[in-house]
């Protein structure tokens, strides 16, 4: 006897069938057809894909802050996603008010915590070097080992004002100093600090998010070409994430990046209320899709919302479809259909391929995803 079987359904990587089952919420059985089993659940996806449970690795959505949030089930399960990492939203003053907030979620929720003690309470978070502490950070991440799985610190100027590069300088200083190894997320946007002093300080397995933005401080000249420091940073392991947001992905920038091969590590969103009511980041599956736009497969795709994130945050029991792992499986449809994307600086494409999640399973419990 097994809690849930899910039957009937399509693997990612050969289109071939794929059935999957789960007790006590981990992984039992995985299979093309399951037979003799007797499980006290049954959901027949008729054709439709089963992944391993999408991981959003960069959203912001402590409920409490006023500035960038969201409720984490907004950006998860309603909308197929099973995981959502919190991407410094909360410091070590307020880390521990955002993990009792998120136990009654039916989301997985993890953290990265910023680098200020404060959070995001400003935009300017890292204004002050006196909010970067050492002990109150030591601390928390020491209460929170199941919670907290990586650093943030937020390089641009309006979040560091005179700071420069010091932030990150701390980051990693910190990073060395903990008794576990955490990576480090690091935001880029506008400079100073200029893009190159950031990525010289990044080393292999921190996260560059909105590494595809449009800004002038970002990985392109302005002739379009592709920086030096950049290369250099992407073949020394630093890895590249989407991070979409409201103001951090670019078609063009995208198309460019990977026609010089720097493919992105892992897709994220940087959803909170505002770009996900109003867009133009919407939703994890609408990220994916201007994704597919660049001419990357869907098994390429579902690993950089799946595998790919897991590995980066050491979510050793996610991302996989294993037995033994976290019972995380999104269920999804791939139709043609005609839809506009819009990109952070209000450019076009229009897509011929839909991607729609239907459920979302967190550790055997199944989620209907709302209509969006």
């Amino acid at each position: 006897m097994v809690d849930l079987v899910v039957k009937n359904g399509r693997s990612v990587r050969d289109d071939g069938p794929l059935e999957v089952a789960i007790t006590a919420g981990k992984i039992t059985a995985v299979g093309t057809q399951l037979t003799g089993i007797t499980a006290q659940q049954t959901i027949d996806v008729a054709g439709q894909y089963v992944s391993a449970g999408w991981i959003d690795d960069h959203t912001h959505c402590y409920e409490k802050l006023s500035l960038y949030y969201d409720d984490p089930d907004e950006d998860g399960v309603k909308t197929g996603v099973t995981t959502v990492i919190d991407a410094g939203s909360t410091g070590a003053d307020n880390i521990a008010d955002f993990y009792q907030r998120t136990r009654d979620k039916r989301t997985n929720v993890y953290a990265l915590i910023n680098i200020s003690k404060t959070g995001i309470l400003a935009q300017d978070e890292l204004g002050d070097m006196a909010r970067v502490q050492w002990a109150p950070l030591v601390e928390a991440v020491a209460a929170y080992p199941d919670f907290i799985v990586g650093i943030k610190a937020r390089e641009s100027h309006s979040v560091v004002v005179d700071n420069g590069v010091q932030p990150l300088v701390q980051a990693k200083a910190f990073q060395a100093k903990l008794a576990r190894h955490l990576p480090v997320m690091v935001h880029v946007g506008a400079n100073p600090p200029d893009l190159a002093a950031i990525l010289a300080l990044m080393t292999s397995g921190d996260v560059l998010t909105h590494a595809y933005n449009g800004k002038p401080n970002g990985i392109l000249t302005p002739e379009g070409m592709v920086k030096e420091a950049v290369f250099d940073a992407y073949h020394r392991g630093v890895r590249f994430d989407v991070g979409h947001g409201t103001d951090s992905y670019n078609f063009n920038t995208g198309r460019i990046a990977t026609r010089y091969g720097l493919r992105p590590w892992s897709i994220s969103t940087d959803i909170y209320h505002r770009n996900r009511e109003s867009g133009p980041v919407h939703d994890l599956a609408t990220t994916l899709e201007k994704m597919m736009l660049l001419n990357y497969s869907l098994p390429e795709v579902i690993r950089m919302v799946t595998a790919a994130p897991a590995d980066s945050f050491h979510l050793t029991q996610k991302g996989r479809l294993e037995v033994g792992l976290d019972g995380d499986l999104t269920i999804f449809k791939v139709t043609d259909g005609t839809k506009t994307l819009t990109d952070s600086n209000g450019n076009t494409q229009v897509t011929e391929q839909l991607i729609q999640p239907t459920q979302a399973i967190v550790g055997g419990t199944a989620y209907e995803v709302e209509a969006q």
